[in-house]
């Protein structure tokens, strides 16, 4: 029996695990998936050690009251991982946990892989020297990650990305709305305001009084909001109520991409929903807040000038960014009522998205598996 260890720390690397197992149980007749989980991946069949949400806190300033915990879950997986020895450990996201989880275990000659580069190519670059030493194999789900680390003479392979696979390339809108029991004809504003605890905690307060301007400037406008679990979805609907307690609002728990769908214009948290946003080819303003020292430290590692991952993959500036000092409610509620009343420059928008979605669909599942068979040795039995 193959057995293959596989830690994920948040709800994305939960999907793109979940993805990866299901495409390397066609390859492998007899093989047994352990790690940190999510619910993806224990649909999947994934037996979990720990639970995928305890790694889930973004931030300097968070992860330092979570650090004994965490601590403690990586040295117990590390320590479990070593008794067992499998085949391969596969690390998805959560870079500061599973790369020093990776270069522990390569140590003791147990073979590593590394599912979502960390943006070393945005932030702290000197990481690629020690990613090197912990991995034996990186993938990537971005064109621009994999050059980067050809530059430096780490084993790559650029796979595309699984959402680009998942999502149509021309998103019903109709059929969104209908599904999630929203107006046709009426302006849908969506609030995406992350996928942790901690930046809803921090992000829903902003994205919900931007949202009561719009309310009270359009009476006539809805929302829509997309929260990743039952837990966050409670603690969004908790201050939504505070913040606007008359406002048309519909929350949804797991329906991010149909909520983007739905909506004419879009409010993200930065990250991996602002992908997302882009595969659903609508236009969005990107905002992020942090604590001050969280803020402070990143701002002192940071090598580029774009955040959005849309703006990346575009190789210009085609979505507003406001971080920080600049993420206030006015500012927010005004570039939302910009785009909302701009056909012709969203229109612009959704051709550049479609083109970067051409590109990123790639069967992202299928290619990360044959690249943990290439690290394995072994050809497929099944």
């Amino acid at each position: 029996m193959t057995t293959i260890a596989i830690a994920a720390g948040e709800a994305s690397g939960d999907y793109l695990a979940a993805g990866l197992i299901r495409a390397l149980k066609k390859r492998l007749s007899d093989v047994r998936f352990i790690g940190i989980a999510g619910p993806r991946m224990l649909a999947a069949g994934c037996e979990a050690r720990f639970a995928q949400e305890k790694l889930a806190v973004m931030g300097f300033a968070e992860v330092l009251r979570r650090l004994p915990e965490i601590y403690a879950i990586r040295r117990a997986f590390a320590e479990y991982l070593t008794r067992k020895r499998p085949d391969v450990m596969i690390g998805v996201d959560a870079p500061d946990f599973n790369l020093q989880l990776e270069a522990r275990l390569k140590a003791k000659g147990i073979k590593t892989v590394h599912y979502v580069s960390p943006s070393v190519w945005a932030w702290r670059p000197e990481r690629v020297h020690k990613i090197k030493q912990a991995v034996d194999r990186m993938l990537t789900l971005f064109p621009f990650e994999a050059a980067f680390y050809q530059r430096h003479g780490v084993a790559v392979t650029y796979v595309g990305h699984p959402l680009a696979d998942a999502i149509e390339i021309e998103p019903d809108r109709a059929r969104a709305r209908a599904g999630l029991g929203l107006p046709p004809d009426q302006t849908i504003i969506g609030v995406l305001p992350g996928s942790r605890e901690s930046e809803v905690e921090r992000i829903a307060p902003l994205f919900c009084a931007a949202a009561g301007l719009l309310r009270r400037a359009h009476p006539d406008w809805r929302f829509a909001a997309a929260l990743a679990t039952p837990r966050t979805k409670a603690r969004f609907e908790r201050v939504a109520r505070r913040a606007i307690p008359d406002m048309a609002l519909r929350v949804c728990h797991g329906q991010a991409a149909a909520v983007m769908t739905a909506a004419d214009v879009l409010m993200v948290a930065s990250g991996t929903a602002t992908l997302e946003a882009l595969l659903c080819k609508r236009p969005m303003v990107v905002s992020y807040k942090m604590a001050p020292l969280t803020w402070w430290y990143m701002r002192r590692k940071i090598i580029t000038k774009r955040y959005a991952l849309p703006n990346h993959l575009a190789g210009r500036d085609v979505v507003c960014e406001l971080y920080q000092d600049k993420a206030r409610p006015p500012a927010i509620a005004a570039e939302i009522e910009r785009l909302a009343a701009a056909p012709d420059e969203v229109a612009r928008l959704q051709q550049e998205f479609t083109r970067i979605h051409r590109r990123l669909r790639r069967g992202a599942n299928e290619r990360a598996a044959d690249a943990v068979m290439e690290v394995l040795g072994l050809e497929a039995t099944a």
